[in-house]
């Protein structure tokens, strides 16, 4: 076998570990692919990621505390490289509302450091949906991976939103969102006043 089919060989050995789950959750540790492709599988991933890019997909790695880069313990996912756009959420299996409640639940979680009680994000969504709504939302984005729900009911993040979501840009989205409502009510109060 010559160095093209070798390296050919192995690219498809990465994106089949990548594509297909073998575990309870996806991605695959960097241990388990320098196992399959050696100790330069980090090359593999390189050149697998640059076919990837051609078709808007990228490799995407996630360290398991942030504080430590050990790329052995990292997990490896493929994910897109551009953000879904409203036409594409609609043509996915997310409602509108969903994502919003899953925005409004993630912004809480990351603005009290990476954990919250569940009743807070309850307090707040109960004021948009109803609480069987609000309740039905918070299970899906549990059992989709996005938020991890411990014993005591606290909520934090889940491996999905490390993955897909950037967390400034949520942020940034939600305060825009907040400073236009906020404009739009002054207007309507000055509105108001000059009746």
């Amino acid at each position: 076998m010559n160095s093209e089919e070798r390296i050919s060989r192995k690219l498809m050995i990465a994106a089949t570990m990548l594509f297909f789950k073998s575990h309870r959750s996806p991605g695959v540790r960097g241990w388990e692919l320098k196992n399959r492709l050696g100790k330069n599988y980090m090359k593999v991933l390189e050149l697998l990621n640059h076919k990837l890019n051609e078709l808007g997909l990228q490799i995407k790695t996630v360290f398991e505390d942030e504080s430590g880069q050990d790329l052995d313990r990292a997990r490896f996912y493929i994910t897109l490289t551009h953000p879904l756009t409203m036409s594409d959420l609609v043509t996915s299996d997310y409602r509108i509302d969903e994502v919003a409640a899953l925005a409004i639940t993630l912004s809480i979680i990351f603005s009290r450091g990476g954990k919250t009680p569940l009743r807070d994000v309850l307090e707040v969504l109960e004021t948009k949906f109803p609480k069987w709504k609000a309740e039905a939302y918070i299970e899906k984005a549990i059992r989709r991976g996005y938020i991890n729900k411990t014993d005591e009911d606290i909520l934090t993040i889940g491996w999905r939103t490390r993955v897909e979501l950037d967390q400034r840009e949520l942020l940034k989205a939600v305060l825009e969102a907040q400073l236009q409502q906020e404009k739009k009510t002054e207007r309507e109060n000055q509105e108001s006043e000059q009746e």
